[in-house]
């Protein structure tokens, strides 16, 4: 590898790292200093640098700043209407007392394979907070659980576009990517648990006062280090400081709905009954727009196979696919999905301000998040545009390694130069493609290698990983401890399962 452009690789790394763990500095401009530094060292023109990173930062929100917009705006309402709190106490009867993580790592799983991990976790994020606040405990656990559930099927299953791409480049059968995809999913989930579980506690006390306050209370956000018995003991009138109902274990397990004081809601009419949300109803604004999703997803991967276009980037939609791809669209399901929450969970007497004012909180709240977000998009795409990705991808092509493990090494660095999951894994399928027959290397098992691979440390560079610790209230080495951890756990789990794969099939 040319050594300009690992120094700047390491250069920009160091930078990041130093400036978001050691100065006074907000990650947002912490990601704009690494992209110039890393720019500057590898040789890029100046005015080149700052395309890059306009560039990146446009391209970036312009896949995700309306959904993020959207997906907090659904979520101020279902947690304001009494609506997440119906949902957290049906998953809590569903799985029972005590699997509360293995709930929502499998929801994210579920939600990821047609959902990008950023749109999905936005707009399933205000459970694992719901589910938190009635367990009084463990909101980190739940939210990584949640995030890396979805990580496993995003990397790993097609229709996500990154392993679907992966199977056209290397002629992979589909069907059986699937069901290889799935089976690896099913056996890393106990590794995201169990890591999940292990790191949550131990770094829970480094959440934010803020983020610790929308979860759990003001009394628990004042009561610091306590216990969450603690905490309860101390409401012993059965309400958080702020007002909002507390239930104990069992009484969670045998609850659908919750009622909610009016009073929040605007001044109901005389005789008006107290407003509830049953669960079924409360999972509308969530359930149809990624129904939507999965719709438009399903119907493309349809479309494409029979017009033969797999992988190849020169889709086009059918006649008959583009109404299905138009409110399939993440932009239009999440608008759907906030009509329904607003003229479906919320009553009628209801004030348009009241309504207005909690858009405007969501609103406030997603500000840094996209700011942040957008950044990690500008550095991948100085890193991109700087050549360091490519030169990764060729030195490691280069080594004598076992054939199947090209792919994954190739995947690895590439994701931790750029960020991205799913270009790392469209650049080891597009380095490695004319090596899997030559070097005898299953399809399968050489675009199971370019997706497990890509799952490693995600971190700064990825705009993922600044939705799930933002939305998780983590920061500094907390955050890398337990997102950049997690995902690195998950990684390391699938290279036995490459060797078994490839044992079966090579």
């Amino acid at each position: 590898m040319d050594l300009q452009l690992l120094l700047a690789l390491v250069l920009g790394i160091a930078t990041i790292i130093i400036l978001v763990l050691r100065t006074r500095l907000d990650a947002f401009v912490a990601l704009l200093i690494a992209a110039l530094v890393t720019g500057i060292v590898a040789g890029q023109a100046p005015l080149d640098i700052v395309s890059a990173i306009t560039t990146g930062f446009g391209n970036t929100l312009a896949s995700i700043g309306i959904v993020i917009g959207l997906g907090v705006g659904i979520g101020k309402i279902l947690e304001v209407s009494g609506a997440a709190n119906s949902l957290a106490l049906a998953f809590l009867k569903l799985f029972g007392k005590g699997r509360e993580p293995w709930a929502l790592g499998s929801v994210g799983a579920l939600v990821s394979i047609p959902v990008f991990c950023d749109s999905g976790y936005v707009i399933m994020n205000p459970l694992a907070r719901s589910i938190a606040r009635v367990k009084r405990a463990g909101y980190i656990t739940l939210a990584l659980a949640l995030g890396c559930g979805m990580t496993l099927t995003h990397h790993l299953v097609p229709p996500t576009p990154g392993p679907l791409a992966v199977a056209g480049i290397l002629g992979a059968d589909l069907g059986a990517l699937i069901l290889a995809g799935l089976v690896f999913t099913v056996i890393l989930l106990p590794i995201v648990v169990i890591y999940a579980r292990w790191i949550g506690p131990k770094i829970e006390p480094d959440m934010s006062q803020s983020v610790r306050e929308m979860v759990y209370g003001t009394a628990a956000a004042r009561s610091g280090g306590r216990t969450a018995t603690a905490v309860a003991d101390h409401d012993d009138a059965g309400t958080h400081d702020d007002g909002a109902p507390t239930l104990g274990d069992s009484e969670s397990m045998h609850v659908s709905s919750v009622d909610v004081d009016n009073t929040d809601l605007g001044t109901p009419p005389a005789g008006a009954k107290p407003h509830r949300v049953s669960a079924f109803v409360a999972s509308l604004p969530l359930l149809v727009p990624l129904l939507l999703i999965i719709l438009n997803t399903v119907s493309a991967a349809i479309d494409q196979n029979n017009q033969g276009v797999i992988g190849t980037g020169e889709y086009e939609p059918s006649a008959w696919a583009v109404p299905l791809a138009f409110i399939g669209n993440p932009v239009v399901a999440l608008v759907i999905g906030v009509l329904l929450a607003v003229y479906v969970l919320l009553p009628r007497w209801t004030p348009r301000s009241k309504v207005q004012g909690w858009f405007a909180e969501a609103a406030a709240s997603a500000g840094l998040i996209l700011l942040i977000t957008g950044a990690g998009g500008a550095l991948g795409q100085v890193l991109r545009s700087s050549g360091v990705g490519d030169a990764l991808a060729e030195a490691i092509a280069a080594t004598p390694l076992p054939a199947f493990l090209v792919p994954f090494l190739i995947a690895t660095l590439v994701r931790i130069a750029q960020g991205s999951g799913t270009v790392a894994m469209i650049t080891a399928a597009s380095v490695t493609a004319p090596l899997v027959t030559s070097l005898g290397i299953d399809p399968i098992v050489a675009a199971l290698a370019c997706t497990a691979g890509s799952m490693v440390f995600s971190y700064f560079n990825d705009s993922y990983f600044w939705v799930v610790t933002r939305f998780a209230g983590l920061d500094g080495t907390a955050a890398l401890k337990g997102w950049s951890g997690i995902t690195t756990a998950v990684w390391a789990g699938s290279i036995p399962l490459l060797f078994i794969a490839n044992a079966i099939l090579g």
